[in-house]
Formats: structure tokens, sequence, C-alpha cells
């Protein structure tokens, strides 16, 4: 079944876009519903509020946040690990997909579709 899930994934219309104007706990809440896994954002390294937004993290971390940069798509064929860099490129803000729950950080080399399906170890 993993096969013709993973082919799923690459042909799916669904695709999730981050737009920097929005507030982190929207962007999240978005996430969650796109792919039932919690996209969790941090300042340092410590969990941002969720009322920020990108550019208001900007001022509460030491790491420049591009608050100026162009939305990212993520699609269930793209791999948790790139996604998380795609954050960071594009943005400057560290992030963690982790499961449902927002207890177990998921696996970088599977892809996002399979995270959602928890077909990894836990």
């Amino acid at each position: 079944m993993g096969l013709i899930n993973n082919l799923k994934d690459k042909f799916n219309k669904a695709e999730f876009t981050v737009a920097p104007q929005k507030k982190l706990k929207t962007i999240s809440k978005e996430f969650l519903e796109a792919f039932d896994l919690q996209l969790v954002f941090y300042k340092g390294n410590i969990i941002a509020e969720g009322d920020l937004t990108l550019a208001a993290l900007n001022k509460k971390t030491a790491k420049d946040v591009n608050a100026k940069a162009d939305g990212i798509k993520i699609k269930g064929s793209t791999k948790v690990g790139d996604a998380e860099k795609m954050f960071d490129t594009n943005f400057g803000v560290k992030v963690q997909i982790k499961d449902k729950d927002g207890k177990i950080c998921v696996p970088n080399e599977i892809t996002i579709g399979q995270a959602a399906r928890g077909e990894y170890e836990k």
C-alpha cells in the first residue's frame, strides 16, 4: 500500500502555501488541516508564541527572519526535512514537523504524506 500512497502524494493537487504575513498559529492550524501534522515554530530554541507573525518573530530572535520572502508551497510528496529547510531558507525561521498530537518529531527522510499516515517508527 505504501507505493500506491506515495504515488497519490505526488499527484495530489493539494498544496499547503505559507504567506509570511499570517500569524504563526494560523499557519500551524492550516498545516494541521492540510496534513494532520503539527507545525511548530521556534524563536531560537524556544517555541514561538502563536500570535506572532513572521515579521514580529524577527524582532524577538537573534536570527534574521525574512518576513518579506515569497511564500512557499508544500505538498504531501515533500520530504519532512526538505519542508523544514524551506522555512529556514526562505524565511530564516526554524520549524519542526510533529505528529498530530505534537509529541513526536517525524523523521526527516520520509514524505509529509507518509508522516500523515503514520508510516514511520514511533
